[in-house]
């Protein structure tokens, strides 16, 4: 996996830890404003370094995948595959 994808991946993976552990918090502490807004930040960030690295890499999940003729999805590395 080159630098950049490596990269990529980590921080996908960086924002979606953070989006787990605001989700886990708000469901204990669902009046917490700061928390709430925090979540909402993370979501608009996962958001758009999702459509990044898709640009970029091609798609995390399958269900992302735009197939005209056939299935792409088999084609490239998985997006797991390779050292982080």
């Amino acid at each position: 996996m080159n630098q950049d994808k490596c990269d990529a991946m980590k921080n996908v993976q960086a924002v979606c830890f953070a989006l787990d552990d605001l989700r886990l918090f708000l469901d204990t502490h669902p009046y917490e404003k700061e928390a709430i807004s925090n979540y909402e930040q993370y979501k608009n960030q996962r958001k758009q370094i999702l459509q990044e690295y898709e640009q970029n890499f091609g798609p995390i999940l399958a269900y992302n995948v735009k197939q005209e003729n056939q299935w792409t999805w088999v084609e490239s590395p998985w997006p797991w595959e390779g050292e982080l």
